[in-house]
Formats: C-alpha cells, structure tokens, sequence
C-alpha cells in the first residue's frame, strides 16, 4: 500500500511522476538518455542492467517492468534475463556484459565496492571507459529509482504477465512519455 496518496491505476514510478511531474520529467529524460541515448551497448544489454540491479535490490517492479523491455529487445527473450538474474556467469550473454553486470552489482552494494579487479575484467573483455562509465551510472541510477519505488511503498503486481505490456511500450516509446 503506497504511503502518500498516489493514483491506484498507476502502479510503480508511474504513479510516482504523476503524482509529482516536476521530478518526472528530469527522471524520465535520464532514463532516456542512460538506456535509449547513443551507446555501444544495446537496449537490451542496458535494460538489462537495470533489471539485474532492481533484481538485486528486490525492487519487484523496477526488476519486472525493466525484465520485460529487455525480453523485447534480447535475442533469446525472457530466459536471457532470468539466467542473468540467477547467475550472471552462466547467462547467455557475452563475456563483456557478464563483466558489466558484475561491475552493476558491485555498484549496488555500494560505489567503493568497484574495484580495479573488476574493472581490469571488463577491460579484458574489450569494454570501453564509456561502457564502464555507463553501466555504473545506470546501477546508480537503478538503485534511486528502486529506493524511490520501494521507499513510497507503490503499487507492484507478482504477476510477471503484468508487464509484458509495459515492456513492449517502453522499448516503442521510451521514457519521457511515461
């Protein structure tokens, strides 16, 4: 149950920006810009980012509604990101995205938690400074809105089916519609 008065037909962050647009609109462009901006990584790999990092942070909302647009835009769907969320060293992705995703949930234990190591392993993986850069900003980010959500107590389905919707129309119209 949400702990301020929020619209119950807008579950997760989306009752959150309508319940406050003025923060919405600077949230919705860094998610914009973090996964659909120009980048070496994909959609997919970005998205997936975020759901690894909401998944961890047991944010069921920001973990499924982020699962379902990576499922869109990944070849292999939905079986991608579950193996990723239960263990990245054997999930179907390449070897530098296992290396970023290690590196995201590093930054979700907390910043100091990257350490050379883990970027020496990503670097050996033939990841750039601007990936690496990336994908810590994503987790970052990931980690404020999973607080955001989870801290207003929003409205969340246990229903994966409910945001097969919701991930088909982010992955079409982005975030700063929401």
């Amino acid at each position: 149950m949400p702990h301020i008065a929020l619209d119950e037909n807008l579950p997760g962050i989306r009752g959150l920006f309508a319940y406050r647009p003025e923060t919405a609109a600077a949230l919705g462009q860094l998610a914009e810009v973090l996964l659909r901006g120009p980048s070496s990584l994909s959609v997919g790999e970005r998205e997936l980012i975020g759901a690894v990092v909401s998944r961890g942070n047991d944010c069921t909302y920001c973990s499924r509604s982020h699962a379902a647009v990576a499922a869109e835009a990944l070849e292999g769907g939905m079986p991608v990101v579950e193996a990723a969320w239960k263990d990245i060293d054997g999930a179907p992705v390449s070897a530098k995205m296992k290396a970023l995703l290690h590196i995201a949930l590093a930054v979700r234990e907390g910043g100091k938690s990257v350490g050379e190591d883990l970027i020496a392993a990503a670097r050996a993986e033939e990841a750039t400074d601007l990936e690496i850069h990336d994908t810590v900003l994503i987790a970052a980010a990931f980690c404020m809105f999973n607080r955001y959500v989870d801290g207003l107590g929003t409205i969340a389905s246990d229903d994966p089916d409910a945001y097969q919707d919701a991930g088909a129309r982010l992955l079409a119209g982005g975030y700063t519609r929401l």
